[in-house]
């Protein structure tokens, strides 16, 4: 009780002492199971999906139920709104849906968000940030980066009357500024003829009192609050602090985007119901019966291709060079899924055949497809084969032309997967041709390379022949100077382009850009690099359309 009187936080109410508590001892309200703070307002994320749920709420659930580096499972995608959150704290995620227009959505999302880059714990960054608040020493340890030991997050002083009863150092403080406090105390009453104790001098002077009782009081009550502030930030240090989880400190001079992901799925399948029999119902049956004999099947994933690509085209990166079909039929092959005709040089030109080889639905490309579905459209006589795919391998880069039958690898755009979704309008790049990159490796002296990118090497429908661009047809381009064949690792980045590409990017990042920075990566030739351990580099080229194309090369 002494102590609690020493520190000012005992208080008279009637006959009764009280323990005098501070809003800012405990400044924060504690989660409860009422959760009246995430109801939907006008001032809430906007909508973009029918059954979106709340940024907040699910901030809620992960930040209560996870730590980051931890892995968390939505399989409701939905608009993405758990994988943006879980991206945005440092939780790796999965996240499923039956919706093509869902993960389309989500995709969308994930791909084009900012995130807060917050302070890793274990970073050096981190570890000063620490040291800041704790008035400690930052320690000499080697930091991983590693996420699962948390960020830096804010805190606040948890003060009870417990911690200020047993905090010895308020009795240190209190003999201290006593040696200076009661001679004060004791001039000042003896000037006035009063036998005031400590609480009971006043805290204004009378006009009346004398200019050195005056000056007596005014020394009392500054040492008084000096000896307060002490006791005050010694209960602060002293006492337990809790730490806000939802408020990690930020790095305001770097903008965060997702990390790498990828979108997969198993092959469709069919789940059919029984009868009061236990025999299998056919939905294609069971809907003619309730449609009548006019009742037309969905068309099936070749057919829905065929009838988009006939409408839209095959675009490369000019407008010009569209490749328009006069006729597409199906063709019965191995490979070989249809047949195309196309004039050469627009109307009026030379009628080509054009064999169209399709992907799977759900899967990637390789090399070997391309060489089987080159030699059955040589077999049959065709001028040119037109492969056309989700994802490709990156092996199949180096595989253009199989005798005198050019292989154009057209990359289909992903807004296929909603075809039932969406108009045949034949607007949008839904099949595009992304030329060959044109590069050349320099050697350096003591067996350092660079890389130069010279352009891109485009099939030019009206003449048959590949035309080389130049960069002004290049957005940006990367490179992964150890190339380890399973995965493509961004080691420098470069950006080009024929339009403003400094401004473009500051106008993304909502963020001005160091122009020594931009310097060093507006360029066509890469710094120098060591040579591969894995004896390959890779280099992946984006143009405007967002079209890609990779290209491993051996060193």
């Amino acid at each position: 009780m002494p102590r609690l009187a020493m520190s000012g936080r005992l208080i008279g109410i009637g006959q009764r002492l009280r323990y005098r508590r501070y809003a800012d001892d405990y400044p924060v309200v504690t989660f409860s199971n009422s959760w009246d703070d995430t109801i939907v307002s006008g001032y809430a994320d906007p909508k973009i999906y029918v059954v979106q749920t709340s940024t907040k709420v699910i901030q809620r659930c992960l930040l209560m139920a996870t730590d980051p580096g931890d892995l968390v499972l939505d399989p409701t995608c939905g608009s993405g709104t758990t994988a943006t959150v879980a991206e945005q704290w440092g939780r790796r995620w999965i996240t499923i849906d039956t919706s093509r227009v869902a993960l389309a959505l989500a995709r969308a999302r994930i791909m084009g968000a900012r995130f807060p880059y917050y302070l890793l714990a274990d970073s050096r960054e981190g570890q000063t940030k620490e040291a800041a608040i704790t008035g400690g020493v930052p320690p000499l340890r080697t930091t991983h980066h590693n996420i699962k030991q948390g960020f830096v997050s804010e805190r606040v002083p948890h003060i009870t009357l417990k911690s200020i009863a047993n905090n010895a150092e308020i009795d240190v403080i209190w003999e201290k500024w006593q040696t200076k406090l009661e001679p004060l105390r004791e001039a000042l009453t003896k000037a006035l003829k009063k036998s005031w104790q400590e609480w009971e001098i006043p805290g204004e002077v009378e006009d009346k009192w004398p200019e050195m009782v005056k000056k007596l009081h005014g020394d009392w009550w500054k040492a008084r609050i000096a000896r307060q502030k002490e006791i005050d930030s010694s209960i602060a240090a002293k006492a337990e602090f809790e730490y806000l989880y939802d408020r990690p400190y930020e790095d305001k001079k770097k903008v965060r985007v997702a990390g790498p992901f990828t979108v997969e799925s198993l092959s469709p399948h069919r789940v059919l119901g029984v009868d009061e029999n236990d025999d299998p119902i056919d939905p294609l049956d069971q809907k003619a019966a309730e449609v009548g004999a006019d009742y037309v099947p969905r068309p099936t994933f070749p057919q829905m291709i065929l009838e988009n690509l006939k409408t839209a085209g095959v675009q490369q990166a000019r407008k010009a060079d569209r490749i328009t079909f006069t006729t597409l039929t199906p063709w019965p092959g191995k490979w070989v899924c249809a047949e195309g005709q196309f004039r050469e040089g627009g109307e009026g030109g030379k009628e080509k055949r054009a064999a169209i080889f399709f992907g799977p639905e759900f899967g990637t490309v390789t090399r070997p497809d391309l060489v089987e579905a080159a030699r059955e459209a040589a077999d049959a006589d065709f001028d040119v084969l037109v492969a056309c795919a989700f994802n490709y391998e990156a092996h199949t880069t180096e595989f253009n032309k199989l005798g005198r039958i050019p292989v154009l690898k057209a990359r289909m755009n992903a807004d296929l997967h909603m075809a039932d979704e969406l108009k045949n309008t034949g607007k949008g790049n839904l099949f595009v041709i992304f030329g060959e990159p044109d590069i050349e490796l320099i050697r350096e002296k003591g067996g350092k390379l660079r890389v130069k990118v010279k352009g891109v090497d485009v099939f030019h429908p009206s003449t048959g022949e590949v035309r080389s661009d130049g960069v002004e047809g290049i957005a940006c381009w990367f490179i992964d100077t150890d190339y380890n064949e399973e995965s493509f690792f961004v080691r420098q980045a470069y950006f080009l382009g024929a339009n403003d590409p400094h401004k473009a990017l500051k106008t993304t990042l909502k963020a001005e850009i160091n122009a020594e920075a931009w310097a060093s990566l507006n360029s066509d030739t890469s710094r120098p690099f060591e040579t591969p351990k894995s004896g390959r580099i890779a280099v992946k080229i984006i143009n405007h359309l967002g079209d890609e194309v990779m290209k491993v090369f051996r060193v």
